[in-house]
């Protein structure tokens, strides 16, 4: 490997060739992490943690899918230490495809709380974000909205906009209703969204965001950070878009908001398995935590919430662990699809 602190490997160029030369010259001086974040933030991380430990930090980016399937492909071979991806639910289908092996660290068992962890240590969080209910401040709430329950009542009638059924967001938020309420609950549910549409889903949550600061819709769920992403643009027309929503963290007075996670675990046939943990533990540190949960807007696991977001204020959330939205998933998809939720 290179003598530079960190080293960006492009995707497209790795083969399962380099993936055998790469793992036979592995030195006890090095970890390599495949991500799926990209942010400017991550890089000042790593440099910190190789100044701290002499560890050089190896990266390769890429998307979830493609470096799941990549570490698969690699097989035993594969040089990658560590997985780096966003969502419970992918986190789980990574897991069992056999991506990780399991991590018994009392750093990480003391840091990462319970819920936001595997129960086996296969994987662990290492930031949060909340999936919220989003209205327009001008409209104000067309009725008392403080449950995701309520989007499937006559209050919200002809005024949700929801990105597809397909997006993971939207299967590990279903997945934690089941959790909750059972698959007949989650099922009536997802009925009575898809009667209270305004349109037929399409777009991100960014989208949704947008077209709930239009007047298009009326109300909308997203993940925390795009609003956050949002309110600290550079640009002032989005920022004066995103001051025109307002935001119900729902289910305050039972089992708290859905949260999801980025998170990452060390892999099954990691050839600096020390490091790895090593790595993972300062992840959980609060100087890295505070630039991982930056980076994307995020809430850490550690540490005080900054940056947009932290404006939106404290919330309840719900403590059922994350592994759950991933086992609920297939479920969640024939509840979605018998609803008629595209």
């Amino acid at each position: 490997m290179p003598a530079s602190r960190y080293q960006r490997l492009a995707l497209r160029t790795c083969t399962a060739l380099i993936a055998v030369v790469l793992a036979s010259v592995s030195t006890a001086n090095e970890v390599n992490v495949y991500s799926a974040r990209h942010y400017d933030t991550d890089m000042i991380m790593y440099d910190r943690f190789t100044e701290q430990t002499g560890i050089t930090v190896n990266l390769i980016e890429g998307g979830s899918d493609a470096l799941i399937e990549r570490i698969l492909n690699e097989g035993r071979f594969s040089p990658a230490d560590l997985l780096i991806t966003v969502d419970a639910g992918r986190l789980w289908r990574a897991d069992q495809k056999g991506v990780f092996r399991a991590t018994d660290s009392k750093v990480l068992n003391e840091r990462v709380p319970t819920h936001l962890r595997h129960p086996e240590g296969h994987w662990f969080g290492l930031s949060k974000r909340a999936r919220v209910i989003v209205y327009n401040k001008a409209k104000g709430l067309p009725g008392p909205i403080t449950r995701y329950e309520d989007l499937a009542g006559p209050a919200a009638q002809g005024l949700v906009c929801m990105r597809s059924s397909g997006n993971i967001y939207n299967l590990s938020l279903l997945g934690s209703i089941i959790e909750a309420s059972g698959e007949a609950g989650a099922a009536s549910w997802a009925s009575g969204v898809v009667a209270n549409f305004a349109r037929k889903p399409q777009g991100n949550d960014t989208a949704q965001l947008r077209a709930v600061a239009s007047g298009e819709c009326g109300l909308t769920v997203a993940n925390t950070y795009y609003l956050g992403r949002m309110l600290g643009s550079a640009d002032a027309d989005v920022r004066e878009t995103a001051a025109r929503l307002g935001v119900v963290f729902p289910n305050q007075a039972d089992r708290g908001a859905h949260v999801n996670i980025s998170g990452a675990g060390v892999t099954k046939h990691a050839p600096n398995p020390g490091n790895a943990v090593r790595f993972l533990e300062y992840l959980t540190s609060e100087f890295a935590q505070r630039l991982f949960a930056e980076g994307n807007n995020e809430y850490p696991i550690v540490g005080a919430t900054s940056g947009p977001i932290a404006a939106m204020g404290d919330f309840a959330e719900d403590e059922v662990n994350a592994n759950v939205f991933g086992i609920r998933q297939a479920e969640a998809v024939r509840i979605y699809d018998r609803a008629g939720w595209r």
